[in-house]
């Protein structure tokens, strides 16, 4: 199979730290063929640690897009442009993988919905929980019963945000730090949490949560809290607190509890998932993190040279946005909100519409 010649849009840090060290690993199967970025000056320098010609640097997207030697792209953009970038970028035939999530916003999701067959392109959302290994690995626990039927969880995602904003880290964006999109840091970070259990677990059928407002524009809340029912029954409770700190160690992570046991992971970084039994017997399996990247670059290889299918299309990311803003609405409105499954028609009995018209009935 031949190798494909990529062409990247935005040479930042996900480029630079999550992207490229995939696209290393995968030397035989990709080549990066062009670097565009909106200031020339950094994709230039990215161009000469791996020795790109700057002939192949460009800050202008259309005339990049005009090489039909480039067989796919790489989008990597503040998550305001994604819509915008991957439109223009499937309008040029290209197939191509977008960061996530596919937009800032549910118009934008919908339309990002008819790309792929408006202008017959391959699409995948780089969603990497999808692709890690560990929730690969508890998705089969779960699905094989290895703790019985399960009953419930509990998901925990404690981070200082406010803590990294000074740092050499994703943080100090300042696009993420003064979002220009709805949820902020819920849309950005939190949604990799809600993929990873979607992809688990399934369908949702509702949410219901509740939030505590904060003044800073990196998240709209200090805290997110939502119990969450899954189309299967499965009843979880998920908690979003970017402005906090994990003091307990092991910390809450995320457990999941069933009929027969406990799956227990302390952290994705861990590098260990833990099963306990109720007859008082454990054991461990070991993994390898942070993964995901590695595998979502190899399946979208694999899927442009025809031996596979993409695992996350606009199709599946777009369900786990949705439940994204699903939250969000819960929150303001204070109601359950239905994801997946239509909401319930309320079933008026005769005997409610005898008593309510009774009295005018001569």
């Amino acid at each position: 199979m031949k190798k494909i010649r990529l062409g990247v849009i935005g040479t930042g840090m996900a480029w630079e730290r999550l992207h490229y060290p995939a696209i290393s690993e995968l030397g035989d199967k990709y080549e990066i063929a062009a670097l565009c970025n909106r200031t020339f000056k950094d994709a230039e320098n990215f161009a000469k640690k791996i020795n790109l010609d700057i002939k192949n640097v460009y800050d202008n997207l259309d005339e990049m897009l005009k090489r039909p030697d480039i067989d796919a792209v790489d989008i990597l953009v503040p998550i305001e442009y994604n819509y915008e970038i991957s439109e223009k970028v499937a309008r040029a035939g290209k197939d191509f993988i977008c960061e996530k999530p596919m937009a800032s916003n549910m118009d934008d999701a919908k339309k990002y919905l008819e790309l792929s067959k408006k202008y017959n392109v391959k699409i995948m959302i780089a969603e990497n929980f999808r692709y890690n290994e560990e929730n690969n690995i508890i998705k089969e626990l779960v699905e094989s019963k290895k703790i019985g039927d399960v009953i419930y969880f509990i998901r925990n995602n404690v981070s200082c945000f406010p803590c990294e904003m000074t740092k050499d880290t994703f943080a100090a964006a300042e696009w993420r730090q003064h979002p220009k999109f709805e949820g902020g840091a819920f849309l950005d970070a939190a949604l990799h949490d809600i993929a990873a259990m979607r992809h688990i677990f399934g369908a949702v059928q509702c949410v219901h949560a509740f939030g505590k407002p904060q003044p800073h524009d990196f998240n709209p809340y200090y805290s997110i809290n939502s119990n969450i029912l899954f189309e299967n029954g499965i009843i979880g409770q998920y908690t979003y607190f970017p402005s906090g700190i994990e003091t307990q160690k092991p910390p809450v992570g995320f457990r999941i509890y069933g009929t027969n046991g406990q799956i227990y992971l302390e952290d994705k970084s861990c590098g260990i998932i833990n099963i306990f039994y109720n007859e008082g017997t454990s054991e461990q399996i070991k993994y390898t993190p942070e993964r995901g990247f590695y595998n979502e670059l190899l399946n979208f290889y694999n899927a442009l040279n025809g031996t596979e299918e993409i695992s996350v299309t606009p199709e599946v990311e777009y369900g786990d946005v949705k439940m994204v803003f699903d939250i969000l609405k819960s929150i303001s409105s204070k109601e359950v909100i239905y994801v997946d499954t239509p909401p319930p028609f309320k079933d008026i009995k005769l005997k409610e519409i005898q008593e309510s018209t009774a009295p005018y009935i001569q």
